[in-house]
């Protein structure tokens, strides 16, 4: 089994293949964006890369807006990318993590853990999150392989996995997913019970 550490995806960004990386907001998470009231919400992205949601919350008006990575290269492209979105910027292990939020934006961080690290990650965004705090974004919807990252996922193993901690608000195939990623995303509300 590959060890999906640090320098993993260190060598992972300094060797660009970063195949999710599409380069801007995903549609499904922009949709999601526009639609929220609330700029004063305390909002985290794990294992966001290169956070592209970030910079879409900020412009929006969103400043409580916080993203965590421990790879220092993808943080550090941000602050390339954008000065100003250097106080936003958490360099640490998300499971080391202790501050709590209202919201956390799911995108390709759950399926790029080693799928036995799932259980702790459910604990964790439950431990994060803030009264009736929710957790929304995509989860992939393919069958769950060995060959990863990224680890496929299906609905029911979501519903089992999640359920005990968090109530299922929405959990269904992504409408409006980009092309490469049509009928293999789930897009998902969960808020913490």
């Amino acid at each position: 089994m590959m060890l999906l550490n640090k320098e993993y995806w260190e060598n992972r960004y300094e060797s660009a293949t970063t195949n999710w990386d599409i380069g801007e907001v995903s549609t499904p998470l922009k949709a999601y964006i526009d639609q929220l009231k609330d700029k004063n919400s305390r909002i985290l992205i794990p294992g966001a890369g290169n956070a592209y949601e970030l910079d879409y919350l900020i412009e929006n008006g969103f400043q409580n807006v916080f993203v965590i990575d421990y790879a220092k290269h993808p943080l550090d492209a941000i602050i390339k990318r954008n000065k100003s979105l250097e106080k936003h910027l958490i360099h640490d292990d998300f499971f080391n993590h202790s501050v709590t939020y209202d919201l956390i934006l799911e995108q390709t961080f759950f399926c790029a853990l080693q799928p036995n690290l799932r259980p702790n990650y459910v604990a964790k965004m439950h431990d994060l999150l803030s009264e009736k705090g929710k957790i929304s974004g995509l989860l992939f919807n393919f069958p769950l392989t060995e060959e990863g990252p990224p680890f496929g996922g299906s609905q029911e193993e979501y519903v089992n996995l999640f359920s005990n901690r968090f109530s299922i608000k929405t959990l269904e195939l992504a409408y409006n997913s980009i092309k490469p990623r049509a009928n293999k995303e789930l897009f998902f509300t969960f808020e913490k019970k």
